[in-house]
């Protein structure tokens, strides 16, 4: 299930992102799909956390052909699938070592290193993607509001997510085992 949740999180971004306008948020652009890709880096997580390392890497190399297809099917550039691709291997690659080398509480090493991970995918999509470098979506001037508005958001979703792990006690339990 958790592996379904996760490529579902990935497609969905990618729908949600193409069928809507993104939010605008004082100074701050954020595209729709960018609540679920702060998931994804959590969902990711947990998939390691239940198949390890060398089963996640395959995993998100499906979810990345899968982002990528959809992606395209939805109507972006290959400069915007090129970028998503980009970022999208970059940041889950951060966020996969790091959780695995981390040495402290489940709860830390989903919200650091998904934070990390949020960063990275954020930067280097909007630089690489929709700046005046990539496709020419985003001015330079303002690039930073872009690239700040997808980091508050997947930020945000590493904390809500770690909390309602908590909550649950999902992190207790899977520290026991």
């Amino acid at each position: 299930m958790r592996v379904f949740l996760y490529l579902l999180a990935i497609v969905l971004a990618n729908v949600i992102t193409a069928s809507f306008n993104p939010l605008i948020l004082g100074i701050f652009i954020i595209p729709y799909g960018s609540f679920l890709i702060g998931a994804t880096f959590i969902l990711r997580d947990l998939v390691q956390n239940k198949y390890g390392k060398k089963k996640t890497y395959l995993f998100i190399g499906l979810a990345l052909l899968l982002s990528a297809i959809s992606s395209y099917l939805l109507g972006d550039t290959l400069w915007i699938v090129f970028a998503s691709a980009v970022s999208f291997a970059v940041s889950e690659t951060t966020d996969t070592e790091i959780y695995s080398r981390m040495k402290t509480s489940i709860s830390m090493r989903i919200l650091y290193s998904g934070v990390v991970g949020g960063i990275l995918d954020s930067t280097i999509f909007v630089i690489v993607g929709l700046s005046p470098l990539g496709a020419g979506f985003v001015p330079w001037d303002a690039v930073w509001m872009a690239i700040l508005g997808q980091i508050m958001i997947k930020v945000v979703m590493q904390i809500l997510g770690v909390l309602v792990l908590q909550f649950t006690n999902f992190t207790k339990e899977q520290s026991a085992n």
